[in-house]
């Protein structure tokens, strides 16, 4: 691990290990924050939160933007196309008590470029830096951060809208950006371009400049920082399914074997997994939500097609457990 990159700050909030958990829509909401902080994760991020969805009085429990007490430090990830708006959820999220209020303008869903929000933004530098000037000035002490694209379409060799962002955000005061390498067109395709990442940190020098993008693995994150010299890198995929990658990563940093569960450990974590859910959501919507993580914890497993169809067809706490007595023995 290179050198003096064991903690790092973002703005005033100090973060003693630059391997962050990234926001991922669908997953990472409380329970599976706190199950990473468990596992080794030192900071994390909501999921993206509409910016209009925090600002009416909910008739239902808003699940998506709730913390707690153990949950920090923590970003608050809002996306929107209004600076007033996007302003006055900032304003929200200062009050809640979260430590980073971080701005997507790199989503590539159609829903949400249909609707000129997220990596449209990549589009538009100009309302990109005025939604940026706006949240600052009503953070309070909230560091603001971005979650930006390489670029919007794979036509502009140059870049200049993401530069444009970037130099605009970090004289507005942003404290950090969040580069995710590759062009809003391609959502995930194609391998990302770390050279492109490597190019950002060398020209904002001193800027805290966090990577995204082809961390799959611990062993990729320390790739990463080797050959790009960010100041620390965000997992996103790489997460899903192995909650372990931060304990893995801690221990290749310090130099020793990498972490890999036993059957008997994931089954562990896994089970915890799903009362944490439950207790958080109830058993019927934890057992639809754990469906999907069960999908991807099937990844580690010697017969991942099966477990698959087996956590697929869950409808119950007890039908979850059962497929942990059956599989992981």
């Amino acid at each position: 691990m290179p050198d003096g990159l064991k903690t790092f700050r973002i703005g005033d909030v100090e973060i003693d290990f630059p391997v962050l958990l990234a926001p991922l829509a669908g997953y990472s909401d409380l329970p599976y924050r706190q199950l990473c902080r468990d596992l080794g994760a030192p900071f994390c991020a909501t999921e993206m939160m509409l910016d209009r969805c925090l600002l009416v009085k909910p008739r239902k429990p808003q699940y998506i933007s709730r913390s707690d007490d153990d949950d920090h430090p923590i970003a608050g990830q809002i996306v929107g196309n209004e600076p007033e708006t996007m302003a006055a959820a900032a304003e929200l999220l200062d009050r809640r008590g979260f430590d980073v209020i971080d701005l997507n303008f790199a989503c590539p869903v159609r829903k949400a470029l249909r609707r000129r929000r997220g990596g449209h933004l990549m589009s538009d530098p100009r309302l990109a830096v005025k939604i940026t000037r706006a949240v600052i000035a009503a953070a309070g002490p909230r560091p603001v951060t971005l979650k930006l694209r390489r670029s919007f379409d794979e036509s502009n060799r140059e870049h200049d809208e993401f530069w444009q962002i970037a130099e605009g955000a970090f004289d507005a005061g942003a404290a950090a950006i969040c580069l995710h390498a590759r062009s809003v067109e391609v959502k995930y395709s194609g391998p990302a371009d770390w050279e492109f990442i490597a190019s950002v940190k060398q020209r904002f020098g001193e800027k805290t400049i966090i990577g995204s993008g082809d961390i799959m693995t611990a062993p990729d994150a320390v790739d990463m920082f080797a050959r790009t010299g960010v100041d620390a890198v965000s997992v996103a995929r790489g997460s899903l399914g192995n909650p372990w990658f931060f304990r893995q990563w801690r221990d290749l940093a310090d130099g020793r074997e990498m972490y890999v569960p036993t059957l008997a450990e994931q089954k562990e974590v896994i089970a915890d997994h799903f009362r944490r859910t439950e207790l958080f959501y109830g058993e019927r919507r934890a057992t639809k939500n754990m469906r999907k993580f069960g999908i991807k914890y099937a990844r580690m497993h010697p017969t991942p097609k099966k477990l698959r169809m087996a956590f697929v067809a869950v409808k119950n706490a007890r039908d979850w457990f059962a497929v942990l007595d059956n599989f992981y023995t």
